[in-house]
Formats: C-alpha cells, structure tokens, sequence
C-alpha cells in the first residue's frame, strides 16, 4: 500500500510491514493513471508495476480505498457548520466511504442537538470528551484497522484528537503541524501514518467552506441517492424526475413537512441541488 508520494516516488509498506521507497513505471504516470496514497500496488525490484483496483477515491487530497472519512465537529470556536457536515456526508456516502461525525469540545458548548440529528438518520456519531477515557476508547476503537481520513475546520481541534488517539504524534496544538506534513496556508500531498493500535490515518488540511467538488462531482440527478432519509420517500412522487425541492407531490417534502426528515438537512439538499445545476459536463 502506498503511505507517501513525492514527485514521483513512493513510500510503500508491505504486508510483512517492511516499508521501501519506490519508483513507478512510466505507463502508471501517464493520465487518468496517477498513483494515489491509499492505492494498492504490486513491486518488482523497487519498481511498481501494477495498480490494483481501488474501491474509491477522493479527488483532493488524492487518497484511495479509504474505509472512513471522519469529520472533527467542534461544539464552539468555531461554531458547528450543517450545511458543512451535509456536504461531507454526502461525499462520503456518494464515494462509498463511511461517514463518522467526532464531536469535540462538548466542555465549552452543549452537542445535544447535533447528536441527536445525525443519530436520526443512522450516521455514526462519537462524542469525544478528554476527561472520559471511555470516549477515546471507544474513538480509538472506530479506527482500528481501518484506512481512514481526518479532516475539518480549521481549529476544531484535530490535532488535539490525533495525540489523544496516538500519543507517538505529539503534534503541537494550536500550530501548523510539521509532523503532518502540513505548512502554513499551503495544502502537502496525502500520507497515511500508522496507528500504534492498527490502522492508518490521513489528516488534511483545514478549510473553512466545503468545496464539494474538492472530493467528488455529483449530478444534480445523483444528489438525492446521498441522502439517506430520502430512500424511504424515493418513487413515492408524483412526477418521475422530481427533484425533491419544490414540486408539488412530492412524497420527500411532504415528510419535511411531517417532521419525519429534518429540515436542515433538506435545506442542505436544496443548496447542494442548485450548485449541481451549475456543473458543466466538461468539468465531470
């Protein structure tokens, strides 16, 4: 599996856990054949000759195969951003990687409402609280053995949750990391780093909007199948192609109005449905 690549070479680790820098033959560079960390690889003599078959990918930062992509949600400073979470989730469910939702600095504002939104439509939800070792525990547990994702807002406090589920990262809080390969207001490739209980993670820059298409493109026509509340509802309309966003008839809005899908999240839906719209076909 490659954990690091660097203008053409590439830091493998093998199931033996032997890890070696790697070069790639020229027919994996050509386009639409970029090497990605996270990607499976055979190795002959320092050389990868094959990539095999990847289950997903994200676009930016480039990472394949990932089991979960988990999104640190800080209860205050910054405030939590749900139209910010809906995009995620969707990207997630639309890449078919599994979303996760960690709750931090729940000591400085309540996470009531947000857990028990998210809870309702069945997305995974940890609440992280450093004085409860029973939290982590059960935080470390999420992501053992699994190739996973970090990301956030800026000052949600990822490192802080990165050296409390690994104390070998010692990474500075509060600062740029330079452990995590990261630079100030300058966005490094993607390394997964191993966990001392098994399993790897990336982190990824802090941002303070989603870019939906920094992750993936999705069709205005696809949108709602990355809405899991919505599948109880899907064929239920009365028009074929209803978008579910101001149709009369529509079994989805009849169920927001019936309190049975929240609210934000079909304001999330309606939001991300009109920037589908203005995708051009080049750009998929």
């Amino acid at each position: 599996m490659i954990l690091k690549s660097v203008r053409g070479h590439y830091t493998v680790v093998f199931p033996d856990g032997l890890i070696q820098e790697c070069s790639a033959r020229g027919i994996l560079n050509r386009k639409g054949r970029e090497l990605y960390t996270g990607d499976f690889v055979r190795v002959k003599n320092g050389v990868i000759s094959e990539l095999l078959p990847r289950k997903n990918e994200i676009i930016r930062p480039p990472l394949a195969n990932l089991d979960q992509l988990c999104f640190v949600v800080s209860m205050c400073e910054p405030q939590p951003n749900l139209r910010l979470l809906d995009k995620f989730i969707a990207v997630s469910l639309y890449k078919q990687i599994q979303p996760l939702l960690l709750l931090t600095k729940i000591d400085l504002a309540s996470c009531e409402e947000i857990l028990k939104l998210y809870q309702s439509i069945e997305i995974p939800v940890l609440v992280v609280d450093y004085q409860n070792p029973e939290t982590l525990a059960l935080a470390r547990n999420a992501f053992r053995g699994k190739i996973s994702a970090l990301t956030g807002n800026s000052g949600a406090g990822k490192s802080t949750l990165l050296n409390a589920l690994d104390e070998n990262f010692r990474i500075p809080t509060g600062e740029i990391s330079q452990k995590l390969g990261r630079g100030r207001h300058t966005t490094r490739q993607a390394q997964l780093y191993a966990l001392q209980d098994g399993g790897y993670i990336a982190d990824t820059p802090g941002f303070s909007t989603f870019e939906t298409m920094r992750y993936a493109v999705i069709r205005k026509e696809e949108l709602a199948d990355c809405f899991v509340e919505f599948s109880a509802y899907q064929g239920q309309c009365r028009f074929h192609d209803c978008s579910h966003t101001c149709e009369k008839g529509c079994a989805v809005l009849e169920a927001v109005r019936d309190g049975k899908i929240p609210a934000s999240r079909h304001e999330s839906y309606c939001a991300m449905y009109e920037e589908a719209k203005q995708i051009r076909e080049w750009e998929l």
